[in-house]
Formats: C-alpha cells, sequence, structure tokens
C-alpha cells in the first residue's frame, strides 16, 4: 500500500509521517515536491538554499520516486497541495491512497506566522487543498479530532483503509528521522520533542488583521472539506 497524505503546513503532518514512519513495514517520504516547488517557484522560504541543494528539484524524477513501492510492504508520503504546480505530475496518485487532512485555518495561521512571517493564502494551501481534493478525490481527516483520541481515530483511519492497526503508530522516540527532509531542522521542533500525538487543542487563537483576513480567505475552503471529515 501506498499512503500520500496531503496537508497544508502546521497541521499535525510531521507527527502523522512519524506515527506511519515508526511502524516496520513502511518507509516515509518526506514532502518530496517541496525542492521542485521551491526551484519552480524562487519562493524565499526559511533554509532555501540547503533544500534545492540537497534534495532533486526536477518534478518528474521525483514523480518517479513517488510512483516506486519502496523497500518495505507500504509507503507513506507526507505532501503538501501547493507543491503540486501546473505541470508537475498527478498520475502517480492513481496507485495510491489519497487521505486529506485539514485543520482549522485560525490554528494554521497562528501556528505559521510563528515560523514565518506574512502567510499568504499559497502559502497556507487552502485553496490548492481543495483543487486537488476535487482531482483526485480520496478521505478527508481532521488534526483536531486525531488529538482529541489518537489511538481511537488512528484505528479508525486504518480500518477505513484496510491497514492493520500497529501500536507503534501511537508513540515514537524523542529525535529527528531518517527520511525527515533537510527543512527539519527549521519547522520540525516541537515534534522532535514529542514521543507522541499531544492532547486535545484548547481554544482557537483570535486573529487581528492581516491574520485576521487570511482567516476570512481561507476558512470556506476549510468549510467545505470539513463535512467529508
Amino acid at each position: 500500500m501506498k499512503i500520500a497524505m496531503w496537508s497544508g503546513p502546521r497541521n499535525l503532518s510531521t507527527a502523522m509521517m512519524y506515527a506511519f514512519g515508526n511502524r516496520a513495514d513502511f518507509t516515509a517520504m518526506d514532502e518530496p515536491f517541496h525542492a521542485p516547488y521551491l526551484a519552480k517557484t524562487g519562493l524565499d522560504h526559511p533554509m532555501m538554499a540547503e533544500i534545492l541543494s540537497a534534495h532533486d528539484t526536477d518534478p518528474n524524477k521525483v514523480a518517479i520516486a513517488c510512483s516506486d513501492a519502496g523497500e518495505k510492504t507500504h509507503k507513506y508520503m507526507k505532501h503538501m497541495p501547493h507543491h503540486m504546480l501546473d505541470g508537475f505530475p498527478l498520475d502517480w496518485t492513481s496507485d495510491c491512497v489519497n487521505i486529506h487532512l485539514i485543520r482549522h485555518p485560525a490554528r494554521v495561521i497562528a501556528s505559521y506566522a510563528a515560523k514565518r512571517e506574512n502567510p499568504t493564502l499559497t502559502d497556507i494551501g487552502y485553496p490548492q487543498q481543495v483543487a486537488l481534493y476535487d482531482r483526485i478525490g480520496g478521505i478527508v481527516i481532521d488534526s483536531h479530532d486525531i488529538r482529541q483520541d489518537p489511538e481511537n481515530d488512528i484505528k479508525n483511519l486504518c480500518e477505513t483503509i484496510g491497514l492493520p492497526f500497529d501500536p507503534a503508530m501511537l508513540n515514537w522516540p524523542v529525535g529527528p528521522r531518517s527520511f525527515d527532509g533537510i527543512w527539519a531542522s527549521h519547522w520540525y521542533g516541537a515534534v522532535y520533542q514529542s514521543t507522541g500525538f499531544v492532547g486535545g487543542e484548547g481554544p482557537r487563537p483570535e486573529l487581528e488583521g492581516a491574520a485576521a483576513d487570511l482567516l476570512d480567505a481561507a476558512l470556506p475552503y476549510y468549510e467545505k472539506l470539513k463535512p467529508f471529515s
């Protein structure tokens, strides 16, 4: 089984990768289209030079790698919809279980802004995620639900996709993983300190100014996908 998990940033996506990557029967890939996206757009992102140097920037070669079954029984791929620019191959997704991980944009915006100033709607990927869902379909899950009851929700997800549950998905060792992208040192600090899914989320952040405007723009996209979760 190949799983393509589609998620915007700051959305429990790294914890989900660690959960599946902690299984003995899974290999994992971390945002393989990140470098092609930066190479094509030229956007100024943290560690951009390091990313372009360390990772393949050819989207066609990356698509071939995504099509490969991997060296273990199953393969998990962490992807971001906004990395899939026009012209980037998507045919490889037809052989995948496509899962769309969503999170309320107020929480995403507050978390993202702490790592990179002045995020845009393109940066947080809500329109791209809806467009991708409309194109390839798949399963929708909400990170809020997973954090509320990780064991039950992970078991339900495994049952839905026909994968036996493995308790190893609920806990992992502290620190980085061999499959982390080079950008992990900037973005994954909190996950490095974790040994499993953290508890339920508190009140939603109160956003002001440009962040509140961004929330207004993103919310309709989240609300379109939420009923499917």
